[in-house]
């Protein structure tokens, strides 16, 4: 078996250019890739070892699991320190490694692998370059989101007058893994997790979480403290479902509101804003512009509706309005009001403008968006108004 799929030699060869471009602004000899999410960005499949890229864009394959594994450049090794017995001669005078992703005893210990080598921080250089997302990404995202809302298109059909917001999540999970969902929901961090994604229902929508999501909930155990809680499902609640879009190893992030029965004119109005943000800032974002920006002018709208109390929570308030996406769910840029970053043409963001009503529960949309050259295009087309469940 090959290590780079047939199909992706030409893209993986451009990535890697990517790569060794950008090493090179940072006066970086060679990087070392050893997580999951940054191998399958750099070979386009998963294996444990590392990948090692060099300032001319060629890489070698140190490949420890799985046996099988052959092609060009590939070299079988059972401990890193082999890596330094195959580069006997030309070792690398500065290398980047994840500095920001690894344990420290696995840091020490490639550090020993380059000995006498400075060591820099690989994570926000390959971090920066997977945030620009080729077209052959942006096609597989595009993917993603046709099956991503005919999933969603199918959920009321599966609700029951009674049904907890578990027993509804667990149905919604069923369709999302008939529709292709691989089911993992790959995120970066060490603390984040989470199962699939979230759906909220009533007041368990304003219990606040540990992790840095944009909503929480109070899960189903401590162990896991995010997400349904059993809650039964009753009139006049909202149910927010913010389901995992993994179908081929990328990812787009939607969310959709779900009712039963009539709920609060302030829950509809919120909803509403929610989706007025969504179209002024589809026109502002457009390559070169801050990030933040973005957030200051969401913030805006939120306090001129006079909806600032519920915006992102309400116990506890995220920090943020959206996010990259991709192979990880949580990418660069991140719109907030701190942010540095700058939108570039090829960036693919996940807005999620939300707001949590008291008895009622959580309201607002979450699109994914491709960053174009005259604004952004949307990945998630499904309906945006609140769908009544019965």
């Amino acid at each position: 078996m090959n290590i780079i799929p047939f199909s992706m030699g030409n893209e993986i060869a451009a990535r890697n250019a990517r790569i060794a471009e950008a090493m090179a602004g940072e006066g970086i000899d060679a990087m070392l890739l050893s997580s999951f999410a940054n191998i399958y960005y750099a070979t386009g499949r998963v294996f444990c070892g590392y990948v090692y890229i060099t300032a001319d864009g060629n890489a070698t394959y140190f490949v420890k699991r799985p046996n099988d594994l052959e092609g060009e450049n590939v070299v079988r090794i059972r401990k890193p320190e082999q890596i330094a017995e195959t580069l006997a001669g030309k070792m690398p005078a500065t290398v980047a490694i994840e500095l920001g992703l690894a344990a420290y005893n696995t840091v020490l210990r490639l550090q020993s692998v380059f000995a006498g080598a400075k060591v820099a921080d690989a994570t926000p250089i390959i971090n920066k370059v997977r945030s620009v997302k080729s077209e052959f990404e942006i096609s597989k995202l595009k993917t993603c989101g046709i099956h991503h809302e005919a999933a969603y298109s199918r959920i009321k059909k599966v609700y029951r007058e009674g049904m907890t917001d578990v027993e509804l999540q667990i149905e919604v999970e069923r369709i999302l893994r008939n529709e292709g969902c691989l089911g993992q929901f790959r995120i970066a961090g060490d603390t984040m997790e989470l199962f699939m994604g979230n759906l909220l229902c009533g007041r368990n929508a304003e219990a606040p979480s540990p992790y840095d999501f944009a909503m929480g909930g109070e899960g189903l155990d401590e162990s896991l403290p995010v997400g349904s809680n059993g809650s039964l499902i009753k009139p006049g609640n909202t149910v927010m479902v913010d389901m995992c879009g993994n179908f081929n190893g990328y990812m787009t992030d939607m969310t959709r509101v779900f009712r039963v029965g009539a709920i609060s004119d302030l829950a509809m109005r919120a909803h509403q804003c929610s989706i007025d943000i969504h179209r002024r800032l589809v026109k502002m974002a457009v390559p070169g512009t801050e990030a933040k920006v973005l957030y200051e002018e969401a913030m805006s709208m939120v306090k001129e509706a006079g909806l600032e109390e519920y915006f992102m929570g309400l116990k506890q308030k995220a920090g943020f309005i959206g996010h990259g996406v991709g192979i990880e769910v949580n990418e660069l840029p991140v719109i907030a009001p701190r942010s540095r970053d700058i939108l570039e043409e090829g960036n693919v963001i996940a807005l999620e403008p939300k707001f949590v009503i008291p008895e009622v529960g959580a309201v607002g949309i979450e699109n994914t968006y491709e960053v174009r050259p005259d604004g952004l295009e949307c990945l998630t087309n499904a309906p945006e108004e609140i769908i009544e469940l019965y």
